[in-house]
C-alpha cells in the first residue's frame, strides 16, 4: 500500500499540499508505468549463427521499440532444439518461425501471424558441390545428406518428405544446426549433399554460393511470418503491423528489412498462408526429440 504524508517543509500550505499530490501521483502510477514498458520478447529461428543473428536483427528491434514506444528484447540461440522449445512454451510475446513452426504455434498456442515477405515464396534448395558429376536427386540414393536439423521447415522437414514421397531414395542424414554449416559441410566434401532454402543461400557470400549447384527446388510456400501470442493486445498487434510496414518507406528502413529477409512486408494471413501446410502431412516427419551436431 502506498502512503503519502503531508509535506513537513516550511512551504505555503497550497503549494505543499500540490507538490505532495503530484509526488503521490508519480509513486501511484509508476508502477503501473513499469509494467506497461515490459520489454516484449522477439525470438527468432536460428537460421545462420547466433552471432550473425544478432547482427541482423537488433537494428529492426530498435526501430519497432522506437515505433511502438515500448521495449523489446531480442532472444537468439545457439540451435534450433533450444529455439523450439522455447518458442512451444509460450514465453515470447512475438516470434520469427517457420511455416511450418507457425502451424504447430496456432494448434498449441493459438499464435496469430503478423507479417512475412510478400516478395518472394520459401522453398527449400538441395545442394551439391558445382564440381561434383550428380545431376538428379535419384543419384543421391543411398547418400549422407546434411541438414540443419529434423524441424528445419523447407531445408529439411518438406525436403526429407518429398525425397522419400516423389523420389523413393534412401539416404543417410545427419544434422549440422544451421543453414550455413550445411553449405559449408558440402562444399567441404563431408555430405553427398545438403539441404537449404532459397533466401538462406542467397545471403551467402558470392564466394559461397559459386561452389554450391541447386539439384532440386521443393514447392514454394508462404515465407516465415513474424507472429504474436494471443496475450499481445490486438492494438499493439497493429501498432506492429503498422510499423513493419513503415520501415519499407526509407532506405534505412529497407536495409534493415532485406537483413531479417522481411524484403516486402506485407500482412500474414493464416488461413490464407499457412493453413494449407496443415495438408502436407508432415508430423510424421517431424521429430520430438534433440539431435545434437554430429
Amino acid at each position: 500500500m502506498l502512503v503519502c504524508k503531508r509535506n513537513t517543509f516550511p512551504w505555503s500550505r497550497r503549494t505543499g499540499v500540490t507538490i505532495g499530490i503530484f509526488i503521490c501521483l508519480v509513486l501511484a502510477f509508476g508502477g503501473a508505468f513499469a509494467v506497461e514498458s515490459k520489454p516484449l520478447v522477439l525470438s527468432v529461428v536460428p537460421r545462420l549463427p547466433a552471432t550473425v543473428t544478432h547482427r541482423d536483427w537488433s537494428p529492426f528491434v530498435d526501430r519497432l521499440a522506437q515505433a511502438i514506444h515500448q521495449p523489446v528484447e531480442l532472444r537468439v540461440f545457439n540451435t534450433f532444439a533450444d529455439f523450439e522449445r522455447h518458442a512451444l512454451s509460450g514465453q515470447a510475446d512475438l516470434l520469427f518461425a517457420n511455416p511450418f513452426q507457425m502451424v504447430q504455434l496456432r494448434r498449441k498456442l493459438e499464435f496469430i501471424p503478423l507479417v512475412r515477405d510478400g516478395a518472394k515464396q520459401l522453398s527449400g534448395s538441395l545442394v551439391v558441390r558445382s564440381a561434383d558429376p550428380i545431376k538428379s536427386v535419384r543419384e543421391l540414393d543411398g547418400a549422407t545428406i546434411a541438414f540443419p536439423h529434423p524441424n528445419a521447415f523447407g531445408a529439411s522437414l518438406y525436403m526429407r518428405a518429398l525425397l522419400e514421397r516423389e523420389f523413393g531414395i534412401h539416404f543417410t542424414p545427419v544434422y549440422v544446426t544451421t543453414h550455413a554449416n550445411v553449405y559449408r559441410n558440402v562444399i567441404l566434401g563431408k555430405v553427398a549433399a545438403g539441404g537449404g532454402v532459397n533466401i538462406t543461400l542467397n545471403l551467402e557470400p558470392p564466394s559461397v554460393r559459386a561452389q554450391l549447384r541447386v539439384i532440386y527446388e521443393t514447392p514454394g510456400v508462404a515465407a516465415h511470418p513474424l507472429s504474436a501470442h494471443p496475450h499481445v493486445s490486438a492494438a499493439l498487434r497493429e501498432q506492429i503491423i503498422d510499423a513493419v510496414l513503415r520501415m519499407s518507406e526509407d532506405d534505412a528502413g529497407r536495409e534493415i528489412l532485406k537483413r531479417v529477409t522481411l524484403n516486402q512486408p506485407t500482412r500474414a494471413d493464416y488461413t490464407r498462408d499457412y493453413q494449407p501446410l496443415e495438408r502436407l502431412h508432415l508430423d510424421k516427419y517431424y521429430v520430438d526429440t534433440d539431435v545434437s551436431e554430429p
